[in-house]
């Protein structure tokens, strides 16, 4: 069941060529238990690590990986109705994000609009806290069911047991390589939708097509406009979407950086500014930039890009530190990947 010394290029949305040790696949709870049991045996000294694999879409290896690589295929779907206004939808940790949210926007399920077209699978929505358009995840979520790597028995967890940050979460800090999330479920609505369109692009879009009063189909639709428009497809050149955080900055900070530029966008509550950080990387002189094999995106600067196809994860890694440096340097603002570095 195990592979030995599997190459991962095809497995990682940047493309880049690097193998693990060992490689393996489940598609069902008990054949992943399986899998668990015999890597244990192989790793007896316990001093291997093992990495759940979902679409690959926000990993950068550096390295090749020396452990267990997991790639789940874990599938399905179902609803349970709270009242006539509100269903708590399950989605199995291995269904296709996008392909989930659009399977809630046909049924008229509302929510989950904004994050239409985000790459990845439905069980790195929670680790990550995705979030787009006035959106994230912990807006939505009600819980999701996690295996214990080292009890083996199946726990659940609540929103706040999930300690959701800005693209942050319980499972990317205590409980990271501790758990593997099976399915997660979301509580959204069936009617009276909440419709998020405070976002500059979402709301002149809208005025654009003059519509006045949008159904989430409407917003899914657009919100798949504009990032079509602005972000690359992984399968024509390899990219890990948004590669940095926006940097949640002071007020006082914020106003020194409004009076050197004061064209820049801002969200937030008057204490804590989160600012773009595309923003700040195209101010650098970032945006569109190529150094040997890695650029950023000519549309998006916020995008890292395999330019050549024959990137090393090492070269985007001290791509993106330098775009880290120069920005600093620039405006005094330290930014913070979004990937995650293998």
């Amino acid at each position: 069941m195990i592979q030995e010394n599997f190459s991962l290029k095809a497995h990682n949305t940047f493309g880049v060529d690097v193998s693990a040790k060992y490689f393996a696949e489940a598609s069902s709870e008990g054949e992943l238990l399986e899998v668990l049991q015999e890597f244990k045996q192989r790793n007896a000294g316990g001093s291997l690590p093992m990495m759940i694999l979902g679409g690959g879409s926000n990993i950068l290896f550096t390295k090749d990986f020396e452990g267990l690589v997991l790639k789940l295929h874990l599938l399905g779907i179902s609803e349970e109705m709270i009242n006539d206004e509100e269903v708590l939808v399950t989605a199995k940790s291995s269904e296709n994000w996008h392909n989930f949210v659009m399977h809630c926007v046909g049924k008229n399920i509302g929510g989950l609009e904004n994050l239409a077209l985000i790459p990845g699978n439905v069980g790195t929505s929670p680790m990550q806290n995705i979030g787009a358009y006035g959106v994230e995840i912990k807006d939505v979520f009600h819980s999701c069911k996690a295996l214990n790597l080292e009890t083996l028995e199946i726990e659940k967890f609540d929103k706040a047991r999930c300690q959701f940050g800005y693209r942050d979460s319980f499972f990317k800090n205590e409980g990271k390589g501790k758990y593997i999330i099976l399915e997660v479920t979301f509580k959204l609505k069936t009617k009276n939708h909440e419709i998020h369109a405070g976002y500059a692009a979402l709301h002149s879009e809208l005025e654009r097509r003059k519509i006045e009063h949008p159904t989430i189909q409407d917003i899914a639709e657009i919100v798949i406009t504009i990032r079509e428009s602005k972000l690359p497809d992984p399968s024509e050149i390899g990219n890990a979407g948004s590669f940095f955080k926006n940097p949640i900055i002071s007020q006082e900070n914020f106003e020194i950086l409004k009076h050197q530029h004061p064209e820049i966008p801002a969200y937030g509550d008057g204490e804590n500014i989160k600012v773009p950080a595309a923003f700040l990387i195209e101010k650098a002189g970032w945006k569109g930039r190529q150094i040997g094999n890695v650029a950023t995106h000519e549309k998006q600067a916020l995008v890292i890009v395999n330019k050549t196809g024959a990137a090393t994860g090492k070269e985007i890694f001290e791509f993106s530190r330098q775009i880290i440096e120069d920005v600093e340097k620039q405006f005094g603002v330290r930014l913070e990947r979004e990937v995650n570095i293998y």
